[in-house]
């Protein structure tokens, strides 16, 4: 009896572990060649429980009956008119200027006018400085020894450098705004004659983001007053970084400001680890509400309110259903629950906090009672380690901070703000890959916060930097730049 015991336990876990080798492989092989959308069609699940259970908390008992109609525009969109014209005549010939008929002279009716876009590759040009220098004749003839006196030149970015302010602003765009790494920048200068090491321009980038360093933090001191931040992190791989594992990663924390904020802000800062202090010091002194996925490191901040992303929960629901062979069943169900908050979230896009706040109480709580009375019941019937119940245990584990996004109207639903803000570093860092330096990936943290804020204020990244990389040397240090944060002086957001 014991050795048929123990050799049916021993089956069972051989057969639990093929089982999850089986799930493992066919994750894999969902995310290679299956559509990342995390789209839900509603259509797909207008008669399952879910539905049903939701049909139950309104009241109206007519269908609800959506009209979609929309304008298809035809022909080429027009040219950008903020762009400069240079206007080119044409014009007759003197001996076609003749009536054909009785040759009397035309005279001109009108112009008929066709516009052409013309992309000059980058030019490269040599500013040559001449400081003129001056002595005092007078004292020369008397044999007075005469002090020269040379004419100044506004301060430069990186003293003794060839670089101008501008130039470090193209660099900087075609990197961290274009993803382009510093050997395809170094190739392009070299086709227009201009021949730089890319050593050379990452020591301009390394010197630009400390001269940057004052717009940096009074960036993060802005966003430590949002009443809500966005927190999330991705990798960054740094090849000389002291004491380090081979096998360990290096992460840039991401924080962004909410999606309504009337001065937005997205910052990146470079850590050699995961550990929970580096938010913690980053985030000193905030007491605000933080809304992140349900790694543990952010969860252990104290003084702040955790809120938890219920795109992340949705996913996981997603994936299930993904490896389910028939798309139904319960992952469908979930998402249905999932899809019912988000298009109250829909319905309140354009209200104030307070009627946001408002309609969620209405018809969100009562959406997420039914749904964690249906988790609940779900789980007891589930395989732990399968999708669903891996996705259905993550819900559940979650939902204090799942659930608490309806208490205020300021706070979001999930965290897809700051995981659009990361997009571009992924994109940038699969062409140039790695830093090479701290000095490196500090640089790297402190320029795409650049970019990213510019690209959240709707403020051109190349004008915003030269100005501010021309202006920044002609003040002293510790001055304020309140003035030069890239939302001071933005148009206003259509």
């Amino acid at each position: 009896m014991y050795i048929d015991s123990l050799v049916e336990n021993t089956s069972q876990k051989y057969e639990a572990r093929i089982a999850d080798m089986w799930e493992q492989f066919r994750r894999a092989q969902a995310k290679r060649y299956l559509p990342q959308s995390e789209k839900f069609p509603a259509q797909g699940c207008l008669f399952n429980e879910a539905e049903q259970l939701n049909d139950a908390l309104v009241d109206n008992d007519e269908p609800e009956t959506e009209t979609i109609t929309y304008t298809r525009k035809r022909g080429r969109k027009p040219i950008n008119p903020d762009l400069p014209r240079e206007v080119i005549e044409h014009d007759l010939a003197d001996s076609e200027k003749v009536c054909s008929g009785c040759q009397s002279p035309l005279h001109a009716i009108g112009v008929e006018t066709s516009e052409q876009v013309e992309i000059i590759p980058k030019q490269v040009k040599v500013l040559r400085h001449e400081r003129k220098k001056y002595a005092c004749r007078h004292c020369e003839q008397q044999g007075i020894g005469s002090k020269v006196v040379t004419a100044t030149m506004p301060k430069q970015p990186l003293p003794g450098s060839i670089a101008t302010a501008g130039t470090l602003a193209t660099v900087a765009v075609s990197k961290y705004a274009d993803g382009l790494p510093l050997y395809r920048i170094e190739k392009e200068l070299s086709r227009v004659g201009l021949n730089i090491q890319r050593t050379t321009l990452a020591n301009w980038m390394i010197k630009t983001a400390e001269l940057l360093s004052p717009i940096y933090q009074a960036l993060h001191q802005a966003l430590l007053k949002e009443p809500v931040i966005h927190g999330d992190e991705t990798t960054l791989q740094v090849l000389k970084e002291p004491n380090k594992k081979a096998e360990s990663k290096s992460y840039l924390w991401a924080y962004t400001s909410p999606e309504h904020s009337l001065m937005p802000v997205t910052l990146f800062e470079y850590q050699p680890g995961r550990a929970h202090n580096y938010p913690k010091q980053f985030l000193d002194k905030y007491a605000g509400s933080i809304m992140t996925d349900g790694y543990s490191a952010w969860r252990m901040l104290d003084n702040v309110q955790h809120l938890g992303c219920w795109a992340h929960a949705r996913r996981k629901f997603k994936d299930a259903l993904d490896l389910s062979p028939k798309k139904t069943g319960q992952a469908k169900q979930a998402l249905s629950y999932i899809q019912k908050l988000y298009a109250v979230e829909k319905k309140g896009k354009n209200l104030s906090s307070d009627e946001r706040c408002q309609l969620r109480r209405k018809e969100a709580v009562p959406i997420l009672t039914t749904f964690y009375a249906w988790l609940d019941k779900a789980a007891a019937s589930l395989l732990p380690k399968s999708p669903m119940g891996k996705a259905v245990s993550y819900a559940l584990n979650q939902w204090p901070y799942l659930k608490r996004y309806v208490d205020n109207g300021l706070y979001p639903i999930d965290n897809n703000r700051v995981e659009r803000e990361i997009r571009p570093v992924a994109v940038g860092r699969k062409a140039w890959l790695f830093s090479d330096t701290q000095s490196g990936a500090n640089a790297s943290a402190v320029l795409f916060s650049i970019m990213l804020t510019c690209r959240a204020n709707n403020v051109e990244p190349y004008t915003y930097l030269r100005h501010v990389l021309t202006e920044l040397p002609q003040r002293e240090p510790g001055s304020d730049v309140s003035d030069l944060l890239p939302y001071s002086n933005r148009p206003a957001k259509s």
